[in-house]
């Protein structure tokens, strides 16, 4: 068995999600975007939070692609992860002890990085080989 990433619970990580989601149903940026994605809010919290116990505690019963789900999202740009980011860790160092709430940020700022980059690729005007 392989040990967590950091000190935290199942149950913390299902609570993060969900307020954290709350947060987002409320952003006037955020909101909009992912109200044309998420048609059931139960079921996507859930397929999230196995996301982080599986990228957290090693659980290994996610099942998803979250680079090619944001990927295909035609109206999700790379300047809404720092948005993104910024409300999941306010999230987080609301409802966690200050160093779990460090290491939870540190991983998804490293997550969101890529996802920010291969987002601004994608939307990078393609260049004529000129070759």
């Amino acid at each position: 068995m392989i040990p967590p990433r950091f000190p935290i619970t199942a149950p913390q990580i299902d609570a993060v999600v969900a307020e954290f989601y709350a947060c987002v149903r409320e952003h006037p940026g955020l909101g909009p975007v992912f109200r044309r994605h998420v048609t059931d809010w139960p079921m996507h919290e859930a397929k999230i939070a196995r996301f982080w116990r599986n990228a957290i505690l090693f659980e290994r019963d996610y099942d998803g692609n979250p680079m090619a789900v944001h990927m295909a999202a035609g109206d999700v740009r790379a300047p809404m992860f720092d948005v993104w980011l910024g409300l999941f860790g306010s999230v987080l160092n609301r409802m966690l002890p200050p160093d779990t709430a460090a290491a939870w940020s540190a991983l998804a700022q490293r997550i969101g990085r890529g996802m920010r980059i291969a987002i601004q690729d994608r939307d990078q005007p393609s260049v004529p080989n000129l070759t």
